[in-house]
């Protein structure tokens, strides 16, 4: 059965509760997130002799936002369209992640799911393909260039080129960015640099602004990066370029802590198979109708990192 089949096979009335979302379950998951970062954050500025105890469980907490700001392309996490706008923009000037730019490649990701040609997550390159463009890629290099690429262009009202997907991570083709939506283009990064100049501007060098910039924001995405690049490359790692998103992306079978961290994002391959699902409606969607049909999956992160290592050395990536 392939993701067509699957779909056409629930019945409406189970449709429509799968695809019913809620502001009520958006904002509980977001506060236990926002919660546990104010946490850290607070442990970070309180006990500035031992800020580095919690600098990993921060930057994790931080880079994955990236997985609200992905919900919020969708218009998913909230029922409200204004919550799933601002959270979405509030993660995006925290991860340099344009919310309406974001939204318009992601789209399009979702129509050429692991197309080479047309799938603008691959349009900068293929996926790591050897040892050394896979740690280089684990380092979030070629996102952070990328993406400052594409805000720096689209703020001067040129190309939108830029990067942010699961492949090379700069892209060539801008065919998603519709010219109807050139001037928000425009508006958004120019404002995103004005926040960040504001950042720069507050925060003087070796003044204590500064260092709390550092250690609760800058230093943390750096830190965070490769965890959020291994979990993103086993949405559609080694998964092979066909229409079937039962078959071309994967579902890891990950612990309760890694799924509600990623807003449920680990069973990507229903998410791409029916998208108006909310997050907190996957695991019911899983377990009750695409479990038995799925074609790639892995039992956990760790186990999908030693098949993509092994398939580095025997180069056999699809």
């Amino acid at each position: 059965m392939d993701h067509v089949a699957l779909i056409s096979s629930i019945p409406a009335p189970t449709k429509a509760h799968l695809t019913a979302r809620s502001d009520v379950a958006g904002l509980k998951h977001l506060l236990v997130h926002v919660s546990a970062l104010c946490l850290t954050s607070t442990g970070i500025v309180q006990w500035p002799d031992y800020w580095h105890w919690l600098l990993l469980p921060h930057a994790v907490l931080l880079i994955f936002l990236f997985a609200l700001s992905h919900e919020c392309t969708h218009f998913t996490p909230f029922r409200s369209r204004w919550l799933n706008v601002a959270c979405g923009h509030a993660a995006g000037v925290l991860l340099l992640l344009p919310f309406t730019w974001f939204r318009l490649f992601h789209l399009a990701h979702h129509q050429h799911t692991n197309d080479p040609l047309r799938d603008p997550e691959l349009a900068g390159g293929p996926r790591p393909c050897d040892p050394k463009s896979w740690l280089v890629y684990l380092t979030g290099w070629g996102y952070w260039r990328g993406m400052a690429e594409a805000v720096w262009a689209n703020a001067l009202g040129g190309g939108n080129d830029g990067g942010g997907g699961g492949g090379g991570e700069s892209f060539g083709s801008t065919s998603y960015l519709p010219r109807r939506h050139h001037a928000a283009l425009v508006r958004e990064a120019r404002c995103y640099l004005a926040v960040y100049a504001l950042a720069v501007l507050a925060a003087a060098p070796g003044g204590p602004a500064g260092v709390l910039l550092w250690r609760l924001w800058a230093l943390p995405l750096l830190v965070g990066q490769p965890f959020l690049r291994v979990f993103l490359l086993a949405e559609h790692g080694l998964c092979p370029p066909v229409r079937n998103m039962l078959e071309n992306s994967r579902t890891t079978l990950a612990g309760s802590l890694v799924r509600r961290l990623a807003w449920n994002m680990s069973f990507h391959a229903e998410h791409h198979a029916l998208p108006s699902v909310p997050f907190h409606r996957l695991p019911e969607l899983h377990a009750a109708w695409a479990a038995p049909h799925l074609k790639s999956t892995s039992a956990g992160y760790a186990e999908f990192t030693r098949e993509y290592a092994a398939s580095l050395l025997a180069h056999k990536l699809h």
